[in-house]
């Protein structure tokens, strides 16, 4: 008397082979989701230094467009500024730093500036051609900044650079200033300004008129003197359109 066991044993061959084809489809399932998970996660990343950049470019241009709308609700600044002090004698320190400069004019970023009390009456592009003359150009800010903030003015200052060895173009530098500072901001007014003349009295004023307007026309060494006839250099004040008309 025997026993038939063949259908239990195939019956039981058959529930092992699905359970071992559930678990390779699964296997395989989750394989291809952690390799896609793994290959998205630098995207992720990507994603969201993206997102964090834009958050804080969005927050600085609401920040601009405040302090433009605040500054539009400002008064206009006086005709002539109350900070005025006249003559101011000058000191130049031997070793002076653009470090110290930054830090003695910490309302200035990227050398612009504007009153923060009222609307200037004018917005002035300072334009200074420059090429190995360091300590002067320090000594030049040093004492720019403050004169033409006593001015109650709005400011940027561009220091042009010729590189290389040719001969100083001083006209070429001031027409490249000119083109790039436009590129900022539309200034009213451009002062063409030498490295190694420093402004002395801040009744001088730094703005544009109707004609085209001489600022400095000398140097103490010499007596303020001209150096010849119909000179016309130096610091020289043009609005923008005395500039293309010229």
């Amino acid at each position: 008397m025997g026993c038939h066991v063949t259908p239990f044993l195939s019956y039981k061959l058959r529930l092992l082979l699905l359970f071992t084809l559930c678990l390779t489809v699964v296997g395989w399932a989750t394989s291809n989701y952690f390799v896609s998970a793994i290959q998205e996660i630098p995207k992720a990343k990507d994603f969201i230094t993206t997102f964090k950049k834009a958050v804080v470019l969005g927050k600085k241009e609401i920040l601009a467009d405040e302090a433009s709308v605040k500054r539009a609700d400002l008064d206009n600044c006086p005709s002539v500024s109350p900070h005025l002090r006249g003559q101011n004698k000058l000191f130049f320190k031997p070793d002076l730093t653009l470090e110290e400069v930054q830090a003695e004019n910490p309302k200035v970023h990227r050398g612009r500036y504007h009153p923060a009390e009222c609307k200037a009456l004018q917005r002035v592009a300072i334009l200074i051609p420059h090429r190995n003359r360091e300590r002067h150009l320090m000594y030049l800010l040093q004492h720019l900044h403050p004169f033409l903030q006593r001015q109650q003015l709005e400011y940027g200052i561009y220091t042009i650079h010729q590189a290389g060895s040719k001969k100083f173009n001083r006209a070429k530098l001031l027409n490249v200033g000119f083109i790039e500072a436009l590129k900022d901001e539309m200034w009213d007014c451009f002062i063409f300004h030498d490295v190694d003349l420093v402004p002395e009295n801040d009744l001088n004023l730094y703005r544009c008129e109707d004609q085209p307007k001489h600022l400095v026309v000398g140097r103490n060494s010499t007596g303020y003197r001209l150096r010849y006839s119909g000179y016309f250099g130096g610091v020289t004040a043009l609005s923008r359109e005395q500039f293309f008309k010229g």
